[in-house]
């Protein structure tokens, strides 16, 4: 995967070589088609910045950097894959959509910080009352944390798309609630909202991403980075929702026998009731 070239390095990047870095990795076409000195005008920055980027990720220079970027795109890659099985060619189908699936799932389990991920499963354990927000394609994923987390019993609200009645939900926020969000390609505008009050309310927050500067900038607690795909190819569901599941796994050993009781309940009403309301 591209993102590959940045993330093997050990360097810390200052801000201004995060956003090089996520451009380059949202559009690698773009990158590799103009000079220094157009992409430098394009991003607002100096040619020098450009220099210092591919030297500090270990590069002799800005042209070793665009070889190794041309070298990261040749080959099978997941979009020719991906390319294949949407225009029917022969190697496409199935099975390449599934091993494309397959490889955004092990760029996840490379890209995802273990610190940041068990520290989630215990902010959403210990928390007293849940909000969570998903809109478009991402509300899929709010909902089913919304329906794993309600059998371990938690307090929670799946919080509207958009509009004036999410303001309704964000007026009910208090200082030990949680605030979990879905920000992939970028964050939501009703997000930044509600990350913003959420922090005004001493609230913690959680954010799923998928663009590596995002994580870094992020005004949430705890970023949990989630590779999709790259920017022009179709954005894989599988590995957000396989990461949720482990999530809620997590979740679930945390809380103990206080995640298994209310499961146990459910189940004893499923069989008390099961003539009356089959299922």
């Amino acid at each position: 995967m591209l993102s590959d070239i940045f993330f093997q390095q050990t360097a810390s990047y200052t801000k201004t070589e995060q956003e090089i870095i996520d451009f380059i990795c949202r559009n690698p076409g773009a990158f590799l088609t103009a000079s220094i000195s157009q992409l430098a005008e394009r991003l607002g920055i100096s040619d020098a910045s450009l220099s210092r980027l591919a030297k500090h990720a270990g590069y002799r220079d800005y042209k070793e950097l665009k070889a190794a970027v041309t070298g990261a795109l040749s080959g099978a890659g997941p979009a020719e894959k991906l390319q294949g099985s949407l225009s029917g060619d022969k190697g496409g189908g199935l099975d390449s959509f599934l091993s494309w699936q397959q490889s955004c799932l092990q760029k996840t389990l490379e890209l995802i910080d273990r610190e940041a991920f068990e520290q989630a499963a215990e902010l959403i354990a210990s928390a007293k009352r849940i909000f969570l927000h998903g809109k478009g394609a991402s509300r899929c994923l709010a909902q089913l944390l919304h329906f794993r987390l309600n059998r371990f019993g938690k307090d929670i609200f799946l919080m509207p798309s958009g509009g004036t009645e999410l303001f309704e939900d964000i007026n009910r926020l208090r200082p030990d609630d949680l605030v979990i969000c879905f920000g992939f390609q970028k964050l939501p505008r009703e997000d930044s909202v509600l990350l913003s009050c959420a922090s005004q309310n001493g609230c913690r927050s959680i954010l799923f991403c998928s663009r590596i500067y995002a994580a870094e900038t992020s005004p949430a607690d705890i970023s949990l980075l989630i590779y999709r795909g790259e920017p022009e190819e179709y954005h894989s569901m599988a590995a957000p929702m396989a990461v949720i599941d482990a999530l809620v796994v997590q979740v679930a050993a945390a809380m103990g026998q206080s995640a298994v009781k209310p499961l146990e309940r459910l189940h004893s009403l499923k069989q008390e009731y099961y003539r009356t309301l089959p299922g």
